[in-house]
């Protein structure tokens, strides 16, 4: 009866995930119907991303402060009904302003329901932290390829995207509800008051840092080099723009199947000994993904490093849950934190390729396989 219950918080925690990125995947998808349908210039289509991202992370790290304290779950359910209330605002929204709160309130609550429940996963099972990070990374992988998806579908009935964002509203409460059915009333709640000092305190246990450090190196490696790779296939391999979106597509798709086999590895390998593994791996790959000629080729070699570096947010991130007991919640605050600096790789990469060319600035991305290979202690 008690692994029944585990398994249903296990799988309405997950659901939250698959739920948060078939909204993202689905945003993104949509942002040329939106952007059509308000009237937005280009100017203001950057100004709602940029002022929603950096709102949002300023508001995050409190999030996770609170998440320490006996509130977690009240923040939760508070984070689910802002998440479905934001939803309704985008569906509806008609100028500038009402979509800029609704994505202002949709980052705040994701950072609560997403991320505090995803702290909860980790607190549910500390055994099995890597596991259960690598079906967070499955669960989400398939919500980002069903949210341009649901967009195509939508738009090819021409039922339109506001539809689609309150029908997602739904889902959402739907979802806050059975969270507050399930929650796992096993986590104890901390007596401990709200601090800063405390959260911040962390960063300063060397586990905990190596772990951030990794953390941020790998998303060199995925979110970054994700944000590059259509237009490395443009500009520098020269193909159309079809086949970078393939690019991109491969790229997910490898990591999605990658990130199912990760499940299932890692009940067999030890999740430190696959992260060296994959990284040594990557240091030969990515070299040889930039250096072979042909569009073909360089195809393979992306769903290849898809493939490899599958594990490479999962398994950091559960050994930084790992790093930080009883402080589950302080992942989100140093994350945060941690994003703000995380900003400023896309940007070298813009002001190298400006001077030398996107071909010269994607080779600054192998010190993420090196710096892995370097941090990843052996046991």
């Amino acid at each position: 009866m008690a692994n029944r219950r585990l398994s249903a918080a296990v799988a309405v925690l997950l659901a939250a995930e698959v739920l948060d990125e078939l909204v993202f995947g689905a945003r993104e998808a949509a942002w040329p119907l939106v952007r059509q349908d308000l009237g937005l210039s280009y100017a203001k289509l950057g100004l709602l991303l940029g002022l929603s991202t950096y709102g949002g992370t300023l508001l995050e790290p409190f999030v996770g402060i609170l998440g320490d304290t006996r509130w977690r779950r009240l923040v939760v359910m508070a984070g689910g009904l802002g998440f479905a209330l934001a939803l309704l605002l985008f569906a509806v929204a008609d100028s500038f302003w009402v979509m800029l709160a609704a994505l202002l309130l949709l980052f705040v609550g994701a950072g609560a329901f997403v991320s505090l429940g995803q702290a909860t996963l980790m607190d549910l099972e500390p055994d099995a932290r890597e596991r259960n990070m690598a079906r967070w990374s499955v669960a989400g992988g398939v919500g980002a390829v069903a949210g341009p998806l649901a967009i195509a579908a939508v738009a090819g009935i021409q039922a339109g995207w506001r539809w689609a964002f309150a029908v997602f509203a739904l889902v959402a409460l739907v979802e806050v509800v059975f969270v507050a059915i399930r929650w796992p009333h096993a986590i104890n709640p901390s007596e401990v008051r709200p601090s800063v000092r405390r959260a911040l305190a962390a960063v300063r246990r060397p586990r905990v840092l190596r772990w951030l450090v990794v953390l941020e190196l790998a998303n060199l490696m995925t979110d970054v080099f994700l944000a590059f790779v259509a237009l490395y296939f443009v500009d520098e391999v020269g193909t159309s723009a079809g086949a970078g979106g393939v690019a991109v597509a491969v790229w997910t798709g490898a990591g999605l199947v990658g990130g199912l086999g990760i499940v299932v590895l890692l009940r067999r390998v030890a999740g430190l000994r696959y992260l060296r593994a994959s990284g040594l791996a990557a240091l030969v790959l990515y070299p040889a993904f930039l250096l072979v000629p042909t569009a073909g080729a360089k195809l393979v070699l992306v769903a290849a490093l898809g493939l490899a570096t599958a594990g490479w947010y999962s398994i950091p991130k559960a050994r930084l849950y790992a790093s930080l007991p009883g402080q589950s919640g302080a992942s989100i605050t140093l994350g945060s934190l941690a994003g703000l600096i995380r900003g400023a790789a896309p940007l070298a990469i813009g002001l190298v390729a400006e001077q030398s060319g996107l071909g010269t600035a994607m080779w600054l991305l192998l010190v993420a396989p090196i710096g892995l290979v370097l941090l990843s202690p052996r046991a």
